[in-house]
């Protein structure tokens, strides 16, 4: 049964962010809000977390990623940004964009897409996943928590925990935070190619 967090959207509780820290260290797959619908996420060198996101999502080895990271000196650490790239990437953080880069040695290689060795990188702008960030130290393994065979992700946070109470080890609910995903794009070629559109305004990369 999963444990349920109620957190504050503006002002989360120092207690239950802790907690909720730690169960993510002791390997931990939680549930947990972002500034473009809720996402599944687990420690960055889980294997158990990353199979059981593979589960619940039925995605395949191609499936990227996401390295959920506190802010861009953090994200820099995991993949490599030329100049032109490092441009374009900082001016749309923190933000409802996933960018897809090469990954540094500091990526664990079943996380590499297995051809290209890209990985997906974002850092949100929403309180409870920064505040959960800053507390972890490190980034979360993330993938949106959209179920197979549904158009939409899950918005609410008592249906997330009636529907993944078995699957999940705890769901923190800080409100609705909508329900359309991140607007990905692909860096990994030098040129930024928009892979799908979402919630981040895409005009800045055609």
């Amino acid at each position: 049964m999963a444990k349920y967090f109620d957190v504050h959207p503006e002002n989360p509780q120092p207690r239950s962010i802790a907690q909720i820290a730690d169960a993510v260290r002791s390997e931990a797959l939680i549930a947990y809000p972002t500034d473009s619908c809720y996402a599944l996420g687990c420690r960055l060198g889980s294997r158990d977390g990353m199979d059981r996101i593979r589960s619940i999502r039925r995605l395949d080895d191609r499936h990227h990623f996401t390295l959920m990271c506190r802010d861009f000196a953090q994200l820099g650490q995991f993949v490599h940004v030329d100049k032109d790239v490092f441009r374009a990437v900082k001016a749309s953080t923190p933000g409802s964009y996933t960018f897809i880069l090469p990954a540094t040695r500091e990526v664990p290689r079943k996380l590499l897409h297995p051809k290209k060795k890209t990985v997906g990188v974002r850092i949100p702008d929403h309180v409870v996943a920064q505040t959960l960030l800053a507390e972890l130290g490190e980034p979360l393994l993330s993938s949106t928590l959209l179920l197979p065979d549904e158009e939409e992700p899950l918005t609410q946070g008592w249906e997330i925990k009636d529907r993944l109470d078995h699957v999940v080890d705890a769901v923190v609910d800080s409100g609705d935070c909508g329900t359309e995903p991140t607007t990905v794009v692909d860096f990994s070629s030098g040129e930024a190619e928009i892979v799908r559109r979402g919630a981040g305004d895409t005009s800045r990369f055609e």
